[in-house]
Order: structure tokens, then C-alpha cells, then sequence
């Protein structure tokens, strides 16, 4: 029985399971929490409050703070040609600083020098005092020519070779106004004074790209060798069945250390790694699914025409197992998740400074049992969030292809 328009026209079944799909709450947000997090991903650095490449910007002075931190910061221009880069390439690659962080206790201003105490931890304690002239601060220098004072201005050359005087008052209010600056982290910083807010955003990307690469490289897989077997039957049906089983036999997580071992450590090492262990069950699914339809009538019609074998599976039958594949895509997906946070917490997976939800819980699952949980829990808590979405997902699309096939 066919869903219809107002026009009187059937609706397709897949339009149908879609419906069915959206009519369930948790279907809905399920999809709306894994929509959020690819929209994270593709945007990346654009919208982190630490947009240097891999969020990495580490200021020791205020490690483990708690969330809702404020301190007032320094900011200094650094000694060298200044980093530009397009919006297209601070979304892939993050953006190199222009300029160094301080955080600061407190500062006086007295004549061209800046006098700095670093925060300490303990709002009522300064910390170490420095001292920075004022068009250092300001301005990219040259380090082998120091700035100096002409009665009641600076002389100073820039990094690029262009000589400046500056009024003492200007490079006073340009520091006041442009270079101290109140730093605000939401959810605090790690142990390396980073932004644990940013290091989770970034991490979003890294086990999204696993789970995508490796879903992609097993559906490649899987469904070659599932058709193959599938389809021709006899000795190519009996060695992929074996092969299968193999493999089956053996615990993913070993395979994946052992090829991890093999290949090397790394960010492309891991979806390989992950990809190449996944492909068993869409093999078993595809094959299942293909025995069964290639005694059908449009089958044998097309053998009768003499359409090719590649044709018939490709053409004919792989558009009508789309539902089941997807299905165990998305459970794939939350399984290479989870593969690619235990071998990052086993220290195999992506390697530092790329931050991954693994990587952060075992960076950070000692404070556990000190004040400072969160900065575990919180990592593990979008891993369970992540593979919950995917899960829940794929159950609900099961049901809603159940209900219209069955109707």
C-alpha cells in the first residue's frame, strides 16, 4: 500500500521509508546531532576559539583551568614576516599566530618598556616579571637593531627592513587598546594549557574522516567480493567464503594493531587500518542479499538479452540491496569510531599534536579522581554521543525499510 500525494500520485517506496525515517523522534535527532558534527568537521578552524593549526596553541601558565576561565593576556607580535592565509585554507589547515600569548597577572606601562607579571595561577599572587619594549610589541623587529629613544619617541626597524618613529603615547595606546586583551575559554584547558573546547571541536574532524575513509574503503571492498561470490557461485563463491571466514575469525582489534604495526602509525595509517577490517560483514551482507535475487525474474530477463555480468550487478541488483548496505554503514561508522579511539588511547592511533577524542582521554584520565574529571569525561562522552547517533540512526532506517517493504 502506497503513501499518496495530494495529487493522487504514489509515493516511490523510498520516499516512503524517509517518511517513516523523519516520523521518529529519535531517528530525527540522532540525524540532526550527526548533521551538527559534519557541519564542525567541513567548518573546522572557522568557527574554533584556537584557529592554530591542530588547536595546539599550548600557554603552560594556565593549564587545567576550569571552564568559564577568563585571564587578561599580552599580545606580541612576533619577530618575522607575518603569515597570511585564505579562508579555504584556515578551514583545512588552521592559521599560523602572527603573535605570541602572555597571560598576565598584571602590567605597567613606564616610558618605552612594558613591565609584565605573568599569571601565576592565584589572582592575589603575580608571577614572573618581564619586560618587553613597547614597538616589540607592536611591530614585527628586527631583532639585531634594538629600538631607540629619540627625546620623546622610538626609532625602530621592522623585520623587512623599514626604519619607523613612533611617539612613545601612540605605541602606549596601540598596547592598551589593540594588545591587551581578556582570553575566555569555555570549557578551560588541558593539562598543556590548551583550548579543550577546540581540541574537541578539531577532534570531531579526525573521527569523522575515520569513520568516513573506512566505511568508504570497506563498502569498496565488501562489495566486490560479496557480489563476486554472490553472484558466479562455485570455487570464486567457495574461496571468498573462506576468505571470509578467515578474517572473521580473527579479533578486529588485533588485525588493526597488527596492520597499524605493519604500516606504520599515523592520520592515514589509522582509515586504512580501520578500512581494511570492516569489509567482512558488508561481504556477507551483499553476497546474502545478491543469492537471493539473482534467480529473479528481471535477472534471468537480463541474462536472456545478454546483458553482461558487470551490468546485472551494478545496474540491477546492487539498487536493490542500497537499504541494507546503508544500514550496516552506519553501523560500521560507529564501530571505526570506537577502533579509532582505542587505538588512540592505546597511543596507536593518530599521533600527536592532532588532537583525537582518544588521544585526549588518555591524556587526560588521570584527573578522574582529582576535580578536574570533565577533561576526560567530556572526550568520551562525544565518542558515546557520536556512536549513539549512528546507531540509532541505522535501527531507525532499519525499521522505517521493515515497515515499507512489509506493508
Amino acid at each position: 500500500m502506497f503513501y499518496k500525494r495530494a495529487s493522487n500520485k504514489p509515493l516511490s517506496p523510498a520516499k516512503i521509508s524517509w517518511q517513516k525515517f523523519l516520523s521518529s523522534k529519535v531517528a530525527v535527532i540522532s540525524l540532526g546531532w550527526i548533521i551538527l558534527n559534519i557541519i564542525v568537521a567541513i567548518l573546522g578552524y572557522l568557527i574554533t576559539p584556537d584557529s592554530t593549526p591542530f588547536a595546539n596553541r599550548q600557554q603552560l601558565e594556565i593549564r587545567t583551568e576550569k571552564p568559564g576561565f577568563r585571564v587578561k593576556s599580552l599580545f606580541v607580535t612576533k619577530n618575522q614576516s607575518p603569515q597570511s592565509s585564505n579562508i579555504f585554507q584556515k578551514m583545512l589547515f588552521g592559521e599560523s599566530p602572527n603573535e605570541s600569548i602572555y597571560p598576565i597577572h598584571s602590567i605597567e606601562i613606564e616610558n618605552d618598556e612594558a613591565i609584565v607579571y605573568s599569571y601565576s595561577g592565584n589572582d592575589d599572587i603575580p608571577g614572573q616579571m618581564r619586560v618587553f619594549n613597547l614597538a616589540d610589541i607592536v611591530y614585527a623587529l628586527d631583532t639585531e637593531k634594538k629600538p631607540v629613544k629619540i627625546a620623546d619617541s622610538l626609532k625602530f626597524t621592522l623585520y623587512d627592513g623599514t626604519k619607523m618613529v613612533q611617539h612613545i603615547d601612540d605605541l602606549k595606546a596601540e598596547v592598551k587598546n589593540r594588545h591587551i586583551c581578556e582570553q575566555f575559554f569555555i570549557l578551560g584547558t588541558d593539562q598543556f594549557g590548551r583550548d579543550l573546547l577546540s581540541q574537541l571541536l578539531v577532534g570531531t574532524r579526525v573521527s569523522l574522516s575515520v569513520g568516513f575513509i573506512a566505511v568508504m574503503i570497506s563498502l569498496i571492498i565488501g562489495v566486490s567480493l560479496g557480489s563476486l561470490a554472490g553472484f558466479f557461485r562455485g570455487k570464486v563463491d567457495d574461496f571468498i567464503v573462506w576468505l571470509i571466514n578467515v578474517v572473521w575469525s580473527l579479533p578486529t582489534l588485533i588485525v588493526v594493531i597488527a596492520i597499524t604495526f605493519a604500516i606504520g602509525k599515523g592520520f592515514w595509517q589509522v582509515f586504512v587500518a580501520v578500512g581494511l577490517t570492516m569489509w567482512v560483514e558488508v561481504a556477507r551482507v551483499t553476497r546474502g542479499q545478491i543469492i537471493s535475487l539473482r534467480e529473479k525474474e528481471f535477472v534471468e530477463s537480463a541474462r536472456a538479452l545478454g546483458i553482461g555480468a558487470y551490468r546485472i550487478i551494478t545496474k540491477h541488483i546492487l539498487p536493490n540491496i542500497y537499504g541494507p548496505l546503508i544500514i550496516i554503514s552506519a553501523a560500521n561508522f560507529a564501530s571505526a569510531i570506537l577502533i579509532e579511539s582505542g587505538l588512540s588511547f592505546l597511543g596507536m592511533g593518530v599521533q600527536p599534536p592532532i588532537p583525537s577524542w582518544g588521544s585526549m582521554i588518555k591524556e587526560n584520565y588521570g584527573y578522574i579522581i582529582l576535580d578536574k574529571a570533565y577533561l576526560a569525561i567530556l572526550p568520551g562522552l562525544f565518542i558515546m554521543l557520536m556512536v549513539l547517533s549512528f546507531l540509532m540512526a541505522g535501527n531507525s532506517l532499519r525499521d522505517a525499510l521493515d515497515k515499507t517493504y512489509t506493508n
